[in-house]
């Protein structure tokens, strides 16, 4: 990928460290403080990639919740949000459908650059131009209580035995 991820700076609130470690070979040190933002509502959250997940383009919705500015964000991984809570066949599963050019939806938990976390409701879609895929587009909504609540049961069965 060519960027490199510096460790996450510890959050002024208590917070577990946890290293990730990510499907491209990097690692880093996040930190999780347990405390969830709520979604805004009325807004979507908007982001591209290129063919890598690089991060090309964020929206100011995104920037908001996340806590990154836009230069923080532009260049760098989209994995830069992965929340150690959220299982890697997730994320393969993702990857595989858009790759094979077909729309994804999902349950996400991202992380905050201060530790804390929010969760979505995700399409992500191929940018095709000319026949030809050119990128990737995640479209992310409001979801429901009910929904969350059945992700974090679904994912913690399924992170049980993975590498973080």
């Amino acid at each position: 990928m060519g960027s490199t991820l510096s460790d996450a700076t510890k959050p002024d609130v208590p917070a577990e460290a946890i290293t990730m470690h990510y499907h491209d070979g990097t690692s880093r040190v996040v930190y999780d403080s347990d405390i969830e933002r709520p979604y805004p509502d009325g807004k979507l959250i908007v982001s591209r990639t290129d063919l890598d997940g690089t991060i090309t383009h964020v929206n100011d919705a995104f920037v908001e919740i996340s806590g990154y500015t836009e230069d923080e964000l532009i260049g760098k991984p989209h994995y830069i949000l992965r929340h150690p809570d959220m299982p890697k066949a997730a994320y393969s599963d993702l990857w595989q459908t858009v790759e094979s050019g077909n729309k994804w939806h999902g349950y996400v938990k991202n992380l905050c650059k201060d530790g804390s976390h929010y969760w979505v409701y995700a399409t992500v879609v191929p940018n095709v131009r000319r026949g030809e895929t050119v990128g990737y587009t995640s479209v992310r909504r409001k979801p429901s209580r009910s929904k969350i609540e059945a992700a974090i049961a679904q994912y913690a069965d399924m992170t049980q035995y993975e590498d973080k």
